[in-house]
């Protein structure tokens, strides 16, 4: 279902096997353009390259029947997988994660900080929803990365009001909502899930430029 401009599908899917390929430090060819485009638009922005401040939140989303990896969340009802993210300010990635979504926020959160810690070394705080609170994950986090965590939680707020700063990492799922690729998980392997995410972070990326 390519559009007719596209080499023949065969080409294209090589290609994007090379390029999800993994490396001996777990990071595919695509990861570290991502990581590159989105420095080069932050120092554009007049910040520096990595960020001190980021937002965590994850997304289950549901699998169709040719996948294989998932899991069942049972808080919203929905068989599939899980979508970890980390954003900064201005809502670009600088971390993600996929796991099965009966994997829960806080352990695969730390499975993300473990696995690209290296893209998180200037943090120094975090933003959090109530479903990342407690002492463990705190010091979990303060293991890993060093930086402290702040849990915004509704109740403080009293009344309906967007939660502070967290808007912005609702907003970046918001803008993957938008490749209808992404709306359910059909792949094999939890890689190939991340890889396809990648992609779609590397198009809105691209657009800013």
């Amino acid at each position: 279902m390519l559009p007719k401009d596209f080499p023949n599908w065969k080409l294209v899917y090589y290609y994007f096997t090379v390029w999800s390929k993994p490396d001996e430090t777990s990071i595919s060819l695509l990861d570290k353009i991502l990581k590159k485009l989105v420095e080069v638009e932050r120092y554009s922005q007049g910040r520096a390259l990595q960020t001190s401040f980021v937002i965590i939140d994850s997304k289950s989303i549901k699998n169709t029947d040719t996948a294989k990896e998932k899991g069942f969340d049972a808080g919203k009802k929905i068989s599939g997988i899980k979508l970890h993210l980390a954003v900064d300010i201005l809502g670009l990635p600088q971390a993600m994660h996929i796991t099965k979504a009966d994997t829960t926020d806080r352990n695969g959160a730390i499975e993300m900080f473990i696995a690209t810690s290296g893209n998180l070394t200037k943090v120094q705080n975090m933003l959090v929803d109530s479903g990342y609170s407690g002492e463990n994950f705190a010091n979990a986090v303060k293991q890993i990365l060093g930086c402290t965590v702040e849990v915004v939680k509704k109740s403080d707020l009293h009344t309906f009001k967007v939660m502070p700063k967290r808007w912005i990492v609702e907003r970046t799922f918001a803008w993957l909502e938008k490749n209808r690729r992404l709306w359910k998980n059909c792949e094999l392997k939890l890689s190939t899930s991340k890889q396809m995410t990648v992609l779609a972070l590397l198009a809105l990326v691209l657009k800013r430029f």
